[in-house]
């Protein structure tokens, strides 16, 4: 059991050891309840068929949600990223989820992202802006870059402001953060 919980990202051997331990002291029903959880988690949830974000069902809540704003779209490369900035509460467009970033050093290229998706997505639309949110890092700016050029042809193209560290993560950024970098994005030159 510690062998599988190391496996878990952020979990380390003393946490894995933690972790089983608590694991092995709750009740038999807990634990019943615990396993059903992760299993019915792993056959229900699965990708939206419009953004590529984790949903249980085919179109995910937010594409769904008839008060948001079709004309916008922010660019995520994880599910991850949609849960930030949607606690942020400022941002009220739909969302599109890469499914990670341009690494040529780990061996993914564009074909193996949702890129294509988003570009047919923006072309056969109205879509207004489409706001490039993903982290600063080497691969992300790559991607960014990428996207832009991809997008540009058809629609406005803008990305968040830097107020993040540069090889920062979305996630681990507070609300306020999040959201005055939403606030302060610029035209994508």
């Amino acid at each position: 059991m510690i062998e599988q919980l190391q496996r878990l990202p952020g979990v380390g051997p003393k946490t894995a050891q933690r972790l089983a331990m608590y694991i092995i002291k709750r009740s038999e029903t807990e634990v019943e309840a615990l396993a059903q959880a992760l299993l019915d988690a792993k056959k229900q949830v699965g990708l939206c068929k419009v953004c590529f974000h984790l949903s249980a069902e085919p179109i995910c809540d937010i594409c769904r949600h008839p008060q948001r704003d079709n004309d916008t779209i922010c660019v995520v490369s994880d599910s991850r990223d949609v849960v930030a900035i949607e606690k942020t509460r400022e941002y009220r467009g739909k969302y599109h989820v890469l499914g990670g970033v341009i690494s040529p050093m780990d061996g993914i290229g564009p074909e193996q992202l949702t890129i294509e998706p988003l570009v047919r997505r923006v072309s056969q639309n109205q879509v207004k802006e489409v706001i490039i949110a993903i982290s600063p890092s080497v691969e992300g700016e790559t991607t960014t870059l990428y996207l832009g050029q991809l997008i540009k042809p058809f629609t406005r193209v803008t990305r968040i402001a830097f107020g993040l560290p540069m090889g920062g993560d979305l996630e681990y950024a507070d609300e306020i953060t999040l959201a005055r970098a939403l606030e302060g994005r610029r035209e994508f030159n």
